[in-house]
């Protein structure tokens, strides 16, 4: 009877390396168990994405991807961003959604695989709780009674309400989906009448508007200090924060305004300390008014640090992939889009956006501004100088290469006094210069025109904006640039320097908490965290950085 070879024995290093791989197969199987288990960790599937393990799973309710034909031009172009987009919406109805990023230089910032994860996930929570399901009709019923007699309902909700330009909008629109993620909300928008036809539904198979009926009334009428404002609730005991774990939902309000514009005080601004946290979670409908950039606060409340960190590995692209996910805009806005970029920008080399708002509290004359900006693009390089003595016309021809100045302002005198000054004189480089000015609304409602503006100042290559500008920040955060950011007026008097280069590209939060949950007491909210410090623009603003 024959017998099979026995084994070689293994070699003396191999022998020795044994337990090594042990170490290695116990991190790999333990660590990522321990964190998945963790309170507030991400689950075992988020865990291996994040390392790099890819896997494929398929969920009931997510319907199936949408037959594209295989030879469409946009097939080998990454237009999901790294899988930022899922790819469960028709290109027919939102053309801006595969469109767009096309127009700007491919961003170096790639999403995370478990923000891709959360994003996915949200959109299976938005299809089976949104407006038109029975559980959504079930959590609109139990709104309407006093209290939450049903206790906490299968989905909650986060209701953002309109308030100022829509500049504004956009970036407390960013930062309230960023909250609805982090506490497995449902985001609904009360879709404004000067905001209708903007954008296009964000979320695959469901709306985000919030639909006609809604049983609170005048939701744009809320204000500080409302009834129902979280910090009106805490002074009146109808919500205690004392003993936030032991709080028992039957016990709290149906719903509860948070008020997080830029007048707010305390207790609202209790709304990033942990306990409140903990509070809010328990109440089932939450409606939200807000003018700010809050996400940088939410990187305050300890229980969402860990997961915003797995969100966000690069802390200064909150707003570049949350812009990204949220915001496309509507056919009819993205044909003027698309047109306008086609016609007047597409054939030059480089491409320079200056965005120009000016502060009514703190007027300078449009001549000392204009020195200013002057000052800026040609001390940092950004346009060439001009030579007084030759007249533009003599280099034109033997131009060596061509820059486009997108001017985008409601003041038309920047762009003329722009227009006149590289008109009439060449360059000292020999470089072109065309200034461009993007046409008023017309028409068009405002909104639409405004809206046109900062996705063209997204496809430049360049940005400068003015400080405090919300509208100046959507186009930079979702270009992915840090931008040159022209510092405001002092006292009547224009800034020196006149600019500095931002140190990322994310908007301002403009008026933060001044209380420090963590100190219990009132403190610099920027010596906190060490990717948190304060604006460039905004004495004391707060920003993330990387």
């Amino acid at each position: 009877m024959d017998r099979k070879p026995r084994p070689l024995p293994l070699p003396p290093v191999r022998r020795a390396a044994w337990p090594v791989g042990l170490l290695v197969a116990l991190c790999f199987t333990t660590l990522p168990l321990f964190l998945a288990l963790s309170p507030g960790r991400p689950t075992l599937l988020d865990v291996w994405q994040q390392i790099g393990i890819r896997v494929a799973v398929h969920y009931d309710d997510e319907p199936k991807p949408s037959s594209e034909p295989s030879d469409s031009p946009l097939e080998s172009r990454d237009i999901l961003l790294g899988g930022l987009l899922s790819p469960d919406v028709s290109e027919s109805t939102c053309l801006s959604r595969y469109l767009s990023s096309l127009y700007r230089k491919a961003s170096p910032h790639s999403p995370s695989p478990y923000l891709v994860s959360r994003l996915r996930k949200y959109e299976a929570l938005h299809r089976r709780c949104g407006p038109g399901t029975p559980l959504y009709d079930k959590s609109v019923r139990q709104l309407a009674s006093a209290h939450n007699s049903m206790g906490l309902a299968e989905c909650s909700y986060l209701v953002w309400t309109p308030g100022n330009h829509l500049g504004d909008r956009m970036v407390s629109m960013a930062s309230a989906f960023l909250y609805a993620l982090l506490t497995r909300r449902v985001f609904l928008v009360d879709m404004a009448k000067d905001m209708a036809g903007l954008f296009c539904e964000p979320f695959p198979g469901a709306s985000w508007e919030l639909p006609p009926g809604f049983p609170v009334h005048n939701l744009t009428q809320l204000r500080r200090g409302s009834e129902h404002s979280y910090g009106s609730l805490l002074g009146a005991k109808k919500i205690s924060n004392d003993d936030p774990v032991g709080v028992r939902s039957e016990s709290l309000p149906s719903y509860a305004y948070l008020h997080l514009a830029h007048d707010y005080q305390l207790p609202d601004q209790r709304f990033f300390c942990d306990d409140d946290q903990t509070v809010l979670e328990k109440v089932n409908w939450l409606l939200l008014r807000s003018d700010l950039y809050f996400a940088p606060g939410l990187f305050l409340v300890p229980q969402f640090e860990d997961e915003l960190r797995w969100m966000f590995p690069a802390t200064d692209t909150v707003f570049h992939h949350i812009g990204r996910y949220l915001f496309h805009p509507s056919n009819k806005v993205w044909k003027m889009i698309q047109g306008y970029y086609t016609s007047y920008m597409a054939k030059f080399d480089e491409k320079i956006g200056l965005q120009i708002t000016t502060l009514a509290r703190n007027p300078v004359s449009t001549e000392a501004y204009f020195n200013q900006i002057a000052a800026c693009t040609s001390q940092e390089k950004i346009l060439p100088e001009v030579d007084p003595k030759v007249a533009s016309s003599e280099h034109e021809a033997a131009a060596t290469s061509s820059k486009a100045v997108l001017v985008i302002s409601a003041q038309p005198e920047y762009a003329e006094r722009l227009k006149s000054m590289y008109y009439e004189q060449a360059t000292v480089t020999g470089e072109h210069v065309s200034v461009l000015q993007p046409p008023g609304a017309g028409n068009q409602p405002q909104n639409h025109k405004v809206l046109v503006e900062m996705f063209l100042q997204s496809y430049c290559d360049v940005s400068v904006v003015s400080g405090w500008s919300t509208v100046g920040y959507v186009g930079h955060g979702l270009a992915g640039l840090s931008p040159w950011l022209l510092l405001p007026p002092r006292n009547q008097t224009v800034a020196h320097p006149p600019c500095v280069r931002a140190m990322s590209m994310e908007p301002c939060f403009h008026a933060p908490p001044s209380y420090d949950c963590r100190a219990k007491t009132n403190g610099d909210l920027g010596a906190v965290l060490r990717y948190l410090k304060r604006c460039e623009d905004v004495d004391n603003g707060l920003k993330l950085f990387d």
